[in-house]
C-alpha cells in the first residue's frame, strides 16, 4: 500500500484535468453508473465538530475509495485548519488497501472547488458581471481560483462577517488579478452580482430578498451539506427556474434543496441533476441569459472517487 503526503499529492495534481475527471464522475452517477451509499454522518457536540464519510465506485473501475473528511470550526481560534481528513483506496477485485492519501482534507477542499467551476460552466449567464462570493475561508478562495478559466469576470464582491478576514481575503484575490469589494451586507451580493457562490456553515440564511436576485443570475451553494445548514432563504429556490441537485437522493435529506422542500418552495419533481446537464447540456440546462439558476452541491462521493484515482494514476 503506497501513503501519500500531502506534498506529493499536490505535486500529481498538478497534471491532472480535474474539471475533466470530476465531470466525468458527475455523469456516471447520474447514469447509474456507480454505486454511492446514503453519506455517513457523525457529529460531535463539544467541542462542535462534524465528520463525513463518503465512498463507493464507479463500476468497470478498479478500485473503490473512502473519503474521511472532518469540519472542526472552532478550530480558527487554535490557530488550527477547520478540516481535515484522508482518502483511501482498494482494490475493487480483492479488496487489498491500495493507498492511503494523507491530504489533510486538501483534497476534499480541492474537488468542491473544482465542482463549483463545472456547475458555473454549465450554468452560469454568458457574460458574468460581478462574481459574489458569501465567505472568506478556504472554500472561498478555492472557488474563485477554480471560476478564473470559466470566466473572464475579475470584478468581486466579497460579503464576510469580520472586516479582518475580509481584508485577507481581498489581499489573496487581488494577487490574483480580481478587483475586489468587500461587504458586510449581504444584500449587495444579490443586488450586485449575476454569478455568486455561497462557502459558509451557516444554519440560517444569509442571502434572503429573493426580490433583489437579478434576472440571469446563477448561484451555486457549497456551505449546506447536513440537514441543518441553510445558506439561501427558500424564496429564492422558489424564484429559480432551473434547481440542480449534485444529487438528488442526497439532496432531499440536505441542502438547500432540503430546507426548501421542507416548507413546499419547490417540488422534487421539479430537480435536475448536475451529471444529467453534463451530458445533455442543449435543452436541458440553461436555454437563455435571463433565467435564474440555482446548483446545490451536498458533495458526492464520485468526486472522491476521481481526485483520488487520478492522484494515484498520476503518481504512478
Amino acid at each position: 500500500m503506497q501513503i501519500l503526503s500531502l506534498d506529493e499529492i499536490k505535486t500529481a495534481l498538478s497534471s491532472v484535468d480535474l474539471m475533466a475527471e470530476i465531470e466525468h464522475g458527475f455523469v456516471a452517477y447520474s447514469q447509474g453508473r456507480s454505486v454511492v451509499p446514503p453519506v455517513g454522518e457523525l457529529v460531535l457536540e463539544d467541542p462542535s465538530g462534524e465528520v463525513h464519510i463518503k465512498y463507493g465506485y464507479l463500476k468497470g473501475d478498479d478500485y473503490y475509495v473512502i473519503k474521511i473528511a472532518s469540519g472542526f470550526y472552532g478550530n480558527v481560534a487554535l490557530d488550527l485548519p477547520t478540516s481535515n481528513g484522508m482518502m483511501l483506496m482498494f482494490s475493487q477485485k480483492t479488496g487489498q488497501p491500495v493507498a492511503a492519501m494523507l491530504d489533510e482534507g486538501y483534497l476534499t477542499d480541492v474537488r468542491t472547488a473544482v465542482a463549483g467551476a463545472i456547475a458555473a460552466k454549465y450554468l452560469a449567464p454568458a457574460k458574468v458581471k460581478r462574481i459574489g462570493i458569501v465567505g472568506t475561508g478556504m472554500q472561498a478562495k478555492l472557488q474563485l481560483e477554480y471560476l478564473m478559466p470559466v470566466t473572464d469576470c475579475r470584478d468581486v464582491v466579497v460579503w464576510g462577517r469580520s472586516a479582518e478576514k475580509c481584508a485577507k481575503y481581498r489581499e489573496h484575490a487581488t494577487a490574483l488579478g480580481f478587483d475586489v469589494t468587500a461587504t458586510t451586507d449581504a444584500d449587495e451580493v444579490l443586488r450586485t452580482c449575476n454569478l455568486i457562490v455561497t462557502t459558509t456553515p451557516a444554519k440560517s440564511p444569509l442571502l434572503k430578498n429573493a426580490d433583489l436576485l437579478q434576472p440571469g443570475t446563477h448561484i451555486t451553494t457549497m456551505g449546506s451539506d447536513t440537514h441543518t445548514k441553510q445558506e439561501l432563504a427558500a424564496d429564492l429556490l422558489a424564484k429559480a427556474d432551473l434547481v440542480v441537485a449534485d444529487s438528488i437522493s442526497q439532496c432531499l435529506e440536505r441542502g438547500e434543496i432540503h430546507q426548501a422542500l421542507k416548507v413546499d418552495a419547490i417540488k422534487e419533481s421539479d430537480l435536475i441533476e448536475l451529471g444529467t446537464i453534463i451530458a445533455n447540456p442543449v435543452g436541458i440546462g440553461r436555454s437563455n441569459d435571463e433565467q435564474i439558476t440555482i446548483a446545490d452541491l451536498t458533495g458526492v462521493a464520485v468526486q472522491d472517487i476521481q481526485i483520488t484515482t487520478a492522484v494515484y494514476e498520476a503518481k504512478n
